[in-house]
């Protein structure tokens, strides 16, 4: 898998912001890939070295249909919280 595709976009909640005292970056990663895949591409894209990374998966929300759109769910996602080692910063991060 392409290390590319792998890592989609930065999470920016409050919480994820207090967690970037800690090391800690949340990103949301294409839904078939694993840990060792993220950490190979954190290393490819970003030259960082993650210790630690956990995975969650974040299931669709239901949704009431209106105007003859029937009803359903939001689509599922899956995010990761990668630490890194002391000294390691992503600078896309730091620039919001």
């Amino acid at each position: 898998m392409n290390p590319n595709s792998i890592i989609i976009e930065p999470i920016l909640t409050d919480k994820s912001h207090r967690q970037l005292e800690l090391n800690k970056y949340t990103v949301k990663v294409a839904q078939n890939a694993n840990k060792k895949q993220v950490i190979f591409a954190m290393k490819q894209l970003f030259n960082v070295t993650a210790i630690k990374c956990n995975v969650i998966n974040v299931g669709g929300k239901p949704k009431r249909g209106t105007r003859g759109i029937r009803p359903g769910y939001t689509n599922k996602w899956k995010k990761m919280i990668i630490t890194l080692k002391k000294g390691d910063k992503l600078d896309f991060f730091q620039a919001i």
